[in-house]
């Protein structure tokens, strides 16, 4: 395999362009391929070419003479990084582009190097004029896709271009410090000599780093002395009012923060069950049980089944929903390319069939937390809404908290520069008395 970075990036891509995957799934496989030297380069190159997607997008179109072949879209994910490099990066230009023909040679199609050269020399030279003349394309402006920026317009009128501002920074590396293992005082005492940190605002066990680093060289990692979770995910575990003796079920558990971070913070809990529908990603779950010294019975299974269950109703519920993911873009900028408007009304569907399967699971005085790290109602607030409508002994608990924005179901948390991703929590009670 090639060691031309830009043609590694173009490898993790154009599956992503495809359809065919996400940089989640295809980039840890590329990486391993590139010198260790590069991959801090690879990475920026392929997070950045997402993140900054829809406007690259718009001037590739004005670009190029015709659109690039299904077969060639490795070539278009080059030119892609290219004008990324161009506008977006120090790297010199001569540099960007000599090297982006280069990646051409490397991937087989040397006849794409006139080609790719053509237009990053194009877009050099009538930068000002091409960016002009994308003045009034929103998707080029707010580096959305069109129906996403319509979707926020509508359901959030004075909060949209905030979201949107919010999505195109990238996310500070936050800790969730292992209380078991110690306090955040004396871990941020350790980190002082090697990184600027500061206590998070709304979790308390929460550290917000200065810059990302590989966490894995900090002290304690091994030994599980913290885990990294974004501020709005540690908020899930003081929500649930966890108590001695307990029953919990994390309905879909991985990678499996939220599952630890509850073990963390009631450690006399009687049992805590795991479901997870993928096995690939319950690995995950096992890895940070294993590192943090926790224990948890995973199962593999359907949250909106009951084929698993042994039918005995669980204290609390934390149903952390499969979902858009649109919360949380800043981590996963490939969701504002992969990501389509009629998948919500799918995805609704689904969280709607997992919350009233777990109802049931639930003891009567139990409580049952429903999270997304979405910012579309649909999938949130009116998801809960009709839930209460069509289910008789569920009463909702306002969470009195000074994050977020109250809903009339919920709360509602959008991605923050500096801080916390986009996430929605809504606490609900069931009624009624133990047989």
């Amino acid at each position: 395999m090639t060691s031309n970075v830009r043609a590694l990036a173009a490898q993790v891509l154009t599956p992503l362009l495809q359809n065919k995957g996400s940089l989640n799934t295809q980039y840890p496989a590329i990486e391993r391929h590139c010198p260790e030297k590069d991959r801090a380069l690879l990475r920026e190159l392929c997070y950045g070419t997402m993140r900054h997607h829809p406007q690259l997008n718009c001037l590739v179109k004005l670009l190029q003479n015709r659109a690039f072949k299904f077969r060639d879209i490795d070539i278009k994910a080059i030119v892609l990084v290219g004008l990324y490099q161009l506008q977006h990066t120090r790297i010199p230009a001569h540099a960007a582009i000599s090297e982006s023909v280069e990646a051409c040679r490397e991937l087989d199609k040397e006849w794409a190097g006139k080609v790719v050269n053509a237009i990053l020399r194009r877009f050099q030279r009538e930068q000002e004029e091409l960016e002009d003349s994308l003045a009034d394309n929103e998707s080029y402006q707010f580096n959305h896709p069109e129906w996403m920026i319509a979707k926020l317009k509508n359901n959030w009128p004075e909060h949209w271009q905030q979201i949107l501002h919010a999505n195109n920074g990238q996310a500070p590396l936050t800790l969730r410090v292992n209380t078991l293992n110690t306090d955040r005082d004396s871990y941020l005492a350790q980190l002082e000599p090697i990184v600027d940190a500061e206590k998070t605002v709304f979790s308390p066990a929460g550290i917000r780093l200065s810059t990302s680093l590989n966490v894995e060289s900090l002290p304690g990692y091994e030994s599980g002395a913290f885990s990294v979770q974004d501020e709005a995910a540690q908020l899930a575990a003081q929500l649930l009012d966890l108590q001695p003796g307990q029953t919990v079920l994390d309905a879909c558990a991985a990678p499996g923060g939220k599952l630890c971070h509850i073990l963390e913070t009631e450690p006399a809990l009687s049992a805590v069950d795991a479901v997870e529908l993928e096995e690939r990603r319950a690995g995950r779950i096992e890895e940070n049980l294993t590192r943090l010294g926790l224990e948890a019975r995973l199962i593999i299974a359907d949250a909106s089944t009951q084929t698993w269950w042994d039918g005995e109703q669980y204290d609390r519920i934390l149903l952390d929903a499969p979902c858009s993911a649109t919360g949380v873009i800043r981590r996963n900028p490939d969701i504002k390319y992969l990501r389509q408007g009629e998948e919500i009304h799918e995805i609704s569907k689904l969280q709607q069939a997992i919350i009233e399967n777990c109802w049931s699971m639930l003891k009567p005085g139990g409580k049952l937390l429903y999270a997304t790290c979405s910012i579309f109602p649909q999938e949130n607030e009116r998801l809960i809404k009709r839930f209460i409508a069509q289910t008789d002994n569920v009463k909702h608990i306002t969470i009195d908290a000074p994050w977020g924005i109250q809903r009339e179901y919920g709360r509602q948390l959008f991605p923050q520069i500096d801080g916390h991703d986009g996430f929605y929590y809504a606490l609900l009670e069931k009624q009624g008395k133990l047989d």
